[in-house]
């Protein structure tokens, strides 16, 4: 065909729509634990006076967004891919950011936990939605000389809702990004229309857990220590002392019994009532070795402490090879707490957010040592509460979660229950001491092997 040809067939095609941009998807925590989902800048919405169809958001997140009062999204952008680094310096800045939230106007504002997600799954945001009752400047403010004082990338986005009276529909809810013009001044992009976005299949956290919190080998976890090394020397004396622990354990003829469950359950008095009456070696994770360390990495946010903890299933598991070769070995907490508290915790939300039973994030590691039986000691919230105050001890900061947040002591619970191979055998711990032991040495006759 001639070029003239070529030219006319070209113009006569009808003309394609421009993409539209994919919207921006938020998952925000509701008081009392549940979750509302919403979308900014979605198709069809084309800012605050848009006229469009698209559908307003759910009404609980609506109540969060719009007047009375004036919200923010503060999020820290996600690292692309497997840029470990970049995902702990992003942890390490939300972590950075939570005193000076809870200090002067930003002090006075309520704060729920936010995730900004892309459908699909990508592009996770972890942050909070800042809801300033008053609505006054000195919130604006105080979030921009916020987002002065961070230096380096990544930076945090801020969004700022507001909302038009949209006649007959009511209220139209729309979010204008902040953006730094020039290095040098904060001004407020277009705005966006904010409208309903469909619950996912799966809570927006689910795909991020492997790398973010129940890593799935050794070598995932050692790979988030290995970047905490310029900024953190305690990483590479735990990463010296993980790599003395053989990759291939030979376990000896002996049981390996786990105890596990919520604080006050008495594990304690369990695990060594059972080690007493089996003759066995008493061992615990994170082990004794870990102690030194412990309280640096506590300071650390969740992706590091996560690491940490599940290292240490790996370095206690080298102890428990070595102690199976001699007698039966009990041990105190394992594989299963980590993954449970590590999944309750970056899953927001209620228990119908958690990954469903049968998802492979509730699968033991196939390069950890496996133990035989794994017990689970429970009691009512109400008796794990009396005993907590019976101790007169300090509460460490997971007893003061469990306590305040009931949603989430239900998740941990729940994770237990769908854990498997292996699973968790569950013990009334509510009985007597010597009630609760019997009913654990039984399960130890009925399903370890017998050592020759």
């Amino acid at each position: 065909m001639a070029p003239a040809g070529r030219l006319l067939a070209l113009l006569a095609r009808p003309l394609r729509p421009p993409a539209m941009a994919q919207p921006r998807c938020f998952a925000l925590e509701l008081p009392g634990g549940g979750l509302a989902h919403f979308a900014v800048g979605a198709a069809g919405s084309g800012g605050a006076g848009d006229t469009g169809g698209a559908a307003a958001p759910d009404p609980r997140a609506a109540a969060l967004l719009g007047p009375p009062g004036r919200s923010y999204a503060l999020l820290v952008p996600a690292a692309p891919g497997a840029d470990l680094a970049a995902r702990v310096r992003a942890a390490r800045l939300l972590r950075r950011l939570l005193p000076a939230l809870r200090r002067g106007p930003l002090g006075r504002c309520q704060r729920l936990r936010l995730l900004g997600y892309r459908p699909g799954g990508g592009g996770l945001q972890r942050g909070l939605l800042l809801r300033d009752p008053g609505a006054g400047p000195a919130t604006r403010r105080a979030l921009l000389a916020l987002l002065d004082s961070c230096l380096e990338a990544p930076r945090p986005s801020l969004g700022e809702f507001g909302a038009e009276d949209a006649g007959d529909a009511g209220l139209r809810l729309w979010q204008r990004p902040w953006e730094l013009r020039g290095g040098r001044e904060w001004r407020q992009a277009e705005p966006e229309r904010v409208v309903a976005a469909p619950e996912p299949a799966l809570h927006p956290a689910v795909p991020d857990l492997p790398r973010a919190a129940v890593f799935p080998h050794r070598e995932a976890a050692r790979a988030v220590l290995e970047a905490c090394t310029p900024f953190l020397p305690e990483a590479q004396a735990v990463l010296e002392l993980v790599d003395r622990c053989p990759r291939q354990l030979h376990r000896g003829p002996f049981p390996v019994i786990v105890v596990e469950g919520l604080d006050a359950t008495g594990k304690t008095t369990v695990t060594r009532a059972l080690a007493e009456a089996l003759g066995a070696a008493l061992l615990r994770s994170p082990p004794a070795g870990l102690s030194p360390w412990r309280q640096a990495f506590d300071a650390e946010p969740d992706v590091v402490r996560r690491a940490f903890y599940s290292l240490g299933n790996y370095i206690a598991a080298s102890e428990i090879a070595a102690a199976s070769a001699r007698a039966p070995v009990v041990v105190d907490r394992f594989w299963h707490s980590t993954a449970a508290y590590a999944i309750a915790t970056e899953v927001s939300g209620a228990v119908q957010h958690l990954p469903p039973a049968r998802h492979p994030i509730y699968q033991w590691p196939k390069d950890l040592l496996r133990p035989d039986l794994v017990v689970l000691l429970t009691v009512s919230p109400e008796e794990r509460r009396e005993r907590i105050r019976g101790r007169g001890l300090e509460r460490t900061a997971e007893e003061e979660e469990l306590e305040a947040n009931s949603a989430f002591r239900q998740k941990v619970e729940a994770c237990y229950q769908r854990m498997e191979d292996p699973g968790c055998h569950a013990v009334d711990a509510s009985p007597s001491r010597e009630q609760v032991l019997q009913a654990v040495l039984g399960l130890v006759r009925d399903r370890c092997p017998q050592p020759p």
